[in-house]
């Protein structure tokens, strides 16, 4: 699927969110300034949140309540070792579990094989301008392109 622009982004994420419940895992993945955090944005807009969605590269993780169903965003891309991810994974998908949240992780590659029930999403840039999103439900299909 060819995204023109933020607005885009935007209401794609919107729009996704309909697909996902409590404890929906989310994998992002796609090079930086590729528009993780703002198609995030957009899941949280169909959401409800009313927090302001921001990265959260620095603090790891951000948590938000305020919407239909809670949301925690972690960002692993600061992270170089696989127990290091492993342990921040580990302990923030007990928080969604118990939470009823939904995790939408960006950076996830170091995780990836120890999540069995996942959406995954890959962002690229388009050839001119825009960026291309796959997006795969939890069994592997191919639902958006």
């Amino acid at each position: 699927m060819f995204i023109e622009n933020l607005k885009e982004t935007l209401n794609l994420g919107e729009k996704f969110s309909q697909k996902l419940n409590s404890q929906s895992i989310v994998l992002l993945q796609g090079p930086i300034g590729a528009g993780k955090t703002s198609f995030v944005q957009g899941i949280a807009k169909g959401l409800s949140i009313s927090e302001d969605i921001t990265s959260p590269t620095f603090s790891l993780s951000h948590h938000y309540s305020s919407g239909e169903i809670p949301l925690i965003h972690l960002d692993l891309y600061r992270l170089e070792n696989v127990s290091s991810a492993r342990e921040v994974f580990f302990s923030e998908e007990e928080e969604a579990i118990q939470r009823q949240a939904i995790l939408v992780i960006e950076w996830p590659e170091l995780i990836e094989p120890v999540i069995d029930n996942f959406w995954k999403i890959e962002i690229s840039y388009a050839e001119n301008h825009g960026r291309h999103y796959e997006i795969r439900d939890p069994k592997n299909l191919l639902t958006f392109s």
